[in-house]
């Protein structure tokens, strides 16, 4: 009889029984004595929510390092702008439908249509850009998953062959994961909280291009993190001069004294992908 090797692994046995168990066409339901921690009645309560919120740091977290991810570019936007072919074909079918408010949405998705077009090939800038840096010197695209913008600088990478992160988040309606996030790297959260977390933790630079709620939720946490100085500066990018200053009148905090000055140096106006990867470039003095 073969030893024991005192670093054996024994979980692999349970797991196998639990298998087994599946297998067989035996139904999960509560049952004390059941393992613990394959038993979702048990996962779900709430006493153990402080476990869940364990697992879903650590499960990204050891992905990331296991492929080499340390340093990534965050990219948000709205997820409902689509590509320039995708947006004229449905004013085309708009137009033909003769609906005057599908035609306005319709004309508003190709007037936004450039957005996703830059926010791709902002993504292939920063990928060939790493495809010849050392390893701890590359830079990830990294995205909230889902489509639109996030879509657009997934296929960005994906265009290069590189590696980009999907950090997706179970909603209601709406999000589900896009097919260029590399699959080892294509992560879903229940908790929005754990989700932030993660998009800061390897964070070298984050841009925004115009969105809604969701863009500004994750655009203003940074912005806070970095003024209060809870997280190292980055560069933060404002992608679309135009949009964010029609929406957000900053000047008017520096006015009224509920901001200082130089808090408006926290972020930089962009129009294109390449003034996009300049900012970068110019904030850790790379080699471009």
């Amino acid at each position: 009889m073969s030893p024991h090797k005192l670093n054996e692994r024994r979980l692999a046995d349970a797991w196998a029984e639990l298998q087994a168990h599946a297998d067989s066409g035996q139904p999960l339901e509560a049952d004390a004595y059941r393992l613990a921690f394959n038993d979702p009645e048990f996962l779900l309560r709430r006493e153990t929510r402080g476990i869940r919120l364990q697992l879903e740091m650590l499960k990204p977290d050891l992905a990331q390092q296991a492929l080499g991810i340390e340093n990534t570019v965050v990219v948000f936007g709205s997820a409902r702008f689509r590509d320039s072919e995708e947006a004229q074909a449905r004013l085309n079918e708009a137009q033909a439908g003769g609906d005057a408010q599908a035609i306005r949405k319709a004309q508003a998705l190709v007037r936004n249509a450039r957005y996703y077009d830059e926010a791709r090939a902002f993504a292939r800038i920063v990928a060939r850009h790493s495809s010849c840096c050392a390893p701890d010197d590359r830079l990830y695209i990294c995205t909230g998953g889902g489509p639109g913008i996030m879509e657009a600088a997934s296929r960005g990478a994906h265009d290069e062959g590189a590696l980009n992160v999907g950090l997706n988040i179970a909603l209601p309606h709406e999000q589900s994961a896009n097919p260029y996030i590399t699959p080892e790297l294509s992560f879903k959260f229940h908790y929005f909280a754990l989700r932030k977390m993660h998009f800061m933790m390897r964070a070298k630079a984050l841009v925004a291009f115009p969105g809604g709620f969701g863009t500004l939720d994750e655009l203003f946490e940074v912005i806070t993190l970095v003024q209060c100085r809870k997280s190292k500066p980055v560069p933060i990018v404002l992608f679309g001069t135009d949009y964010w200053k029609r929406l957000i009148n900053l000047d008017l905090l520096v006015e009224e004294g509920t901001i200082s000055p130089e808090d408006l140096d926290l972020f930089e106006y962009v129009d294109d992908a390449q003034a996009a990867w300049d900012a970068i470039v110019r904030f850790y003095d790379l080699k471009s």
